[in-house]
């Protein structure tokens, strides 16, 4: 039995030995995080923690100005939760609705504000957790054929519908860049979010991939991570051919059907296959790779085959890819990566890059094949993009949607498992913007061409 599995027994168990020792545990959790928390807060803002003892309140002597977060806990297994799992746990805390905060985005900028002070509430115990998921994922966490198929189901397969209830229009799962038109990255926030402003930063992020990777009317794509088909969707209106690959079948099943209704079925076509199993025909045959948002998933020990798997659909000569990804600065970048609340429950065995570590790893894998063209950081468009996915969710999440969810998954016919399912989502979406919001993420753009190819006529 795995750490990981003795966990989860420990929290589901219902036997009077575990009900006995979990009163003894979430005791000493509770006295172990007042401890921390007392001495751990730094910053300007306050902390009151409403529980069956009273009010308790942490962090520096109030000033008029000071900002206060309300934590009122509605289950004290909370405390066990972060003492087994540290901030991991403060997240399954949240999904299953042991607490309720006034910000949860204050909540979690304190909680990065103050993580070198807070280091004591990282035990013996949630630190080898740690360490043995970065070893398990690196060293077990191989993205053989079929795992890779599971973690697709588990990321994109929920149901279509349900990502239709906070996604743009054309149903793009990454990151938008905002301009002038819809107020900038903080446009929603000084102006007011305005229906159509996803839509369109998200169509002026497909367009500037497809820039960055110079196709013309006439040119052959390879997008490796379909989505639900908006970037081969739009690149077939420019004129171009573009096969894109996924291993969802329900992304397939939309996207093939989105083709059809532009009347695109001709230049688009959507593959079900894994990067391995490409078509031989593939060979030598593309001006352009495309990849939005998709290496995440290719795992550490699999990056060198999949640098290989692009610079041998790429034409030999004018050809450039462009890949999109979650990036983690250099100054924190290992190839070993602990579980976090992402990996853990969204995007099994992930692997972020780091924006040189990637272009280092094109170098390895493809010696001489390639020269880093362009780099670009969008990290400050990504956070309000996760908050117009947060408010469409709120909207959105009901009636149908929700009907479509239990049918699927009678488990989510209970209220609690519907709660924290979307809790889930809820709580990613917060989680990730206070990380770009604060630079602690960032998302990178890399465009890699093969070499002596200039982006145009110069002389």
């Amino acid at each position: 039995m795995d750490l990981s599995t003795a966990r989860s027994l420990y929290f589901s168990s219902s036997s009077v030995f575990t009900r006995w020792t979990s009163g003894v545990i979430v005791s000493y959790a509770r006295s172990w995080a007042f401890r921390v928390l007392s001495d751990g807060l730094k910053s300007d803002t306050r902390l009151t923690i409403i529980d069956g003892d009273g009010e308790h309140e942490f962090g520096p002597t109030p000033s008029k100005d000071s900002p206060t977060i309300v934590l009122k806990v509605h289950n004290d297994s909370m405390w066990a939760r972060i003492l087994l799992s540290h901030d991991l746990g403060l997240g399954e805390a949240y999904m299953q609705g042991d607490f309720e905060v006034s910000s949860l985005k204050g909540l979690l900028n304190l909680w990065l504000d103050n993580r070198k002070s807070l280091q004591g509430l990282q035990n013996a115990f949630s630190s080898t957790m740690a360490s043995y998921s970065a070893v398990a994922i690196n060293a077990l966490g191989r993205q053989t054929l079929k795992m890779s198929r599971i973690h697709v189901e588990v990321s994109y397969d929920v149901s279509n519908e349900f990502y239709q209830c906070f996604l743009s229009e054309d149903m793009m799962y990454s990151c938008a860049l905002w301009g002038e038109e819809e107020g900038g990255v903080r446009g929603d926030l000084t102006h007011g979010p305005k229906p159509g402003d996803l839509e369109a930063a998200q169509l002026r992020k497909i367009r500037h991939l497809l820039r960055k990777a110079r196709v013309r009317p006439g040119d052959h794509i390879l997008e490796l991570g379909s989505g639900w088909g908006a970037v081969a969707i739009e690149a077939a209106r420019m004129g171009c051919y573009i096969e894109t690959v996924t291993l969802s079948v329900e992304q397939k099943t939309l996207a093939d059907q989105r083709i059809a209704e532009a009347g695109l079925s001709d230049r688009a076509k959507v593959h079900l296959c894994d990067y391995r199993n490409l078509p031989a025909a593939f060979e030598k045959s593309f001006d352009a790779l495309v990849s939005s948002e998709m290496i995440e998933a290719v795992g550490v020990r699999q990056i060198d085959t999949w640098i290989k798997i692009v610079d041998w659909a790429l034409k030999a000569d004018r050809a450039t890819a462009v890949i999109t990804s979650t990036s983690c600065p250099e100054f924190r970048y290992s190839t070993f990566q602990q579980d976090d609340f992402a990996r853990h429950y969204h995007w099994p065995n992930c692997h972020i890059h780091s924006a040189t570590s990637l272009a280092m790893a094109f170098q390895a894998a493809a010696p001489g094949k390639f020269v880093l063209a362009s780099l670009e950081d969008h990290g400050i468009h990504y956070a309000r993009t996760l908050r117009e996915w947060g408010r469409r969710l709120e909207k959105n999440f009901k009636g149908d949607v929700v009907a479509g969810l239990q049918k699927k998954y009678p488990h989510l016919r209970s209220e609690r498992n519907l709660r924290a399912f979307k809790a889930k989502f809820e709580y990613l979406f917060v989680y990730a913007e206070v990380g770009f919001a604060r630079a602690y993420t960032s998302c990178n753009c890399w465009t890699f061409a093969r070499p002596e190819n200039a982006v145009e006529l110069c002389s």
